[in-house]
């Protein structure tokens, strides 16, 4: 089957904005467990409603996003911000290029700990490795990306669901016990409203990820389409992060693992996981983390390309693509060095409402309003076509 026909039926309309989306989104935290640790696990029992308040809100953000692109056809995110935010689309700008950095410096931070441990290896080889590979994607274009996304989310969910079952089953009296006992003493003051209140603020952090997925939506027609994709999209992205978080229940509340650089590294090493399936799961873990590389930078490079195409321009070619991925990667290789838990830390909150500020409550507002007149147009101009067509009876 060739990649173009591949996803020219309901693969393309329903399942590939939600294959991009978490594909995007896993490699910069699920692929190591770090951030599920963060924004939900640390707080033990509670942090099941982490996951639900993430769950829904990605969901809803995924329909309300993908309807207006629908209507709008805005599939680049300067177009879609200034469609909902007006003027302040050079500040989105801003913050989507410096959260990106970030993201891709906790990935390539990650990267470099698992080669090393894995492998016994510097870990450049790793992260010049990524870096080499996300270029020659965004080389290729959106066909490539799409079927390389779409593969990797196939690897993606057997591996998390084989790595899960091993773990979980031979942990299950722990999870049972605090489940139980409502155990939350790795966060002693938690409580529910808490889990969920960082569940939604880690679902706005990562509204960065969901321009990615906006050239997905060009073969959309139908708002049943933009309600379904939106909602499977919810779905894909977040059924990880409860595997993540259950296995992680397993040896709550212990230090070695929730204090990890690589809580999935540890949580595998204490189960006595075969060295094969190490080997395996950090292949999986590099190929996500590819994806998050190539699906953001190519959302930057989409904006980049309409931008010039304003100004009257030749968009950049394709060598120019592969280029400037690869100089975004080494300067995301520079802010590594800080250190995975102290990015994650220290730097997405800021940025998580800074997104909440200039993505999320205009989506909410302004938004929901234009889905809402575009409607109510179409539904006149119906009336009116109706109305004239019995004239001329």
């Amino acid at each position: 089957m060739k990649v173009s026909s591949m996803f020219d039926g309901n693969l393309g309309k329903y399942l590939l904005p939600g294959i991009v989306l978490q594909s995007v989104m896993i490699g910069g935290g699920y692929a190591t467990g770090r951030e599920i640790v963060e924004y939900g696990a640390k707080f033990g029992a509670y942090g099941w409603y982490a996951g639900l308040g993430i769950m829904a809100g990605f969901a809803l953000v995924a329909v309300l996003c993908y309807e207006l692109i629908r209507l709008y056809h805005v599939y680049d995110y300067k177009s879609f911000i200034q469609s909902i935010a007006g003027p302040l689309y050079p500040v989105f700008d801003l913050v989507y290029t410096v959260f990106m950095v970030i993201i891709l410096a906790v990935m390539s931070s990650a990267t470099g700990a698992v080669v090393q441990q894995m492998f016994g290896v510097s870990h450049w080889f790793g992260v010049v490795g990524i870096m080499i590979v996300a270029g020659l994607l965004n080389f290729f274009g959106e066909k490539v990306i799409s079927f390389f996304e779409t593969f990797g989310t196939v690897a993606l969910y057997a591996g998390y669901l084989t790595f899960s079952v091993l773990v979980i089953s031979g942990h299950t009296g722990n999870i049972a016990a605090v489940m139980a006992s409502a155990d939350h003493s790795y966060v002693p003051d938690a409580t529910m409203g808490h889990a969920l209140w960082t569940g939604l603020l880690y679902m706005a952090c990562n509204l960065v990820v969901f321009p990615a997925s906006f050239f997905t939506i060009k073969k959309q027609t139908k708002r049943s389409e933009s309600v379904v994709s939106g909602i499977l999209a919810g779905l894909l992205a977040t059924i990880p992060w409860f595997l993540t978080y259950f296995s992680v229940m397993g040896f709550y509340p212990s230090k070695d693992v929730l204090g990890a650089q690589v809580p999935w590294m540890a949580m595998m090493q204490e189960s006595g996981v075969p060295s094969w399936m190490m080997v395996a799961f950090s292949f999986i873990m590099g190929w996500t983390l590819v994806e998050t590389a190539t699906g953001m930078i190519h959302a930057l490079l989409a904006r980049v390309d309409k931008g010039l195409e304003d100004k009257g321009r030749t968009p950049l070619s394709r060598r120019n693509k592969g280029l400037t991925t690869v100089v975004i990667m080494a300067a995301s290789i520079v802010l590594a060095q800080v250190g995975i838990i102290d990015l994650i830390a220290k730097g997405y909150m800021a940025l998580a409402y800074a997104f909440m500020a200039l993505f999320l409550l205009p989506l909410l507002t302004v938004g929901v309003y234009k889905i809402y007149r575009k409607e109510e147009k179409k539904e006149e101009k119906e009336m009116v076509e109706l109305a004239e067509g019995y004239r001329q009876m």
